[in-house]
């Protein structure tokens, strides 16, 4: 068996794991969420012709800090950071309810008790 095989295959047998479902529900939503808000930010910053270093100076912080959330696989910004920057391009951050299918799926799968 090849080796792919047997990760997708304890992958299944794991996710049939309400804990470890869980697990993996929250972790994915919460990388999929950062990267859009982080990129969004980024698109923001490149189309309003702002640099990393004078999108620091506006914050307050230090450059470094700005390039590695714009760089790197798996920044984990607070979400007071975020709303700063955000702020600094003359932006906010608004939350959205999924749509009612999508979000009856999510919020059952990580509480399967309740029906």
């Amino acid at each position: 068996m090849a080796e792919n095989d047997l990760f997708w295959k304890d992958l299944e047998k794991d996710l049939g794991r309400t804990h470890y479902k869980k697990s993996f529900l929250l972790e994915s939503i919460r990388t999929a969420t950062i990267d859009e808000v982080v990129n969004t930010l980024d698109a923001a910053r490149q189309r309003q012709e702002v640099s990393k270093s004078q999108l620091a100076q506006r914050v307050e912080v230090e450059p470094a800090s700005v390039r590695r959330l714009f760089s790197s696989r798996n920044p984990n910004p607070t979400l007071g950071t975020l709303a700063e920057i955000a702020a600094a391009l003359g932006m906010r951050i608004v939350l959205e309810e999924l749509p009612k299918k999508k979000r009856e799926q999510l919020v059952r799968a990580l509480n399967p008790d309740i029906h």
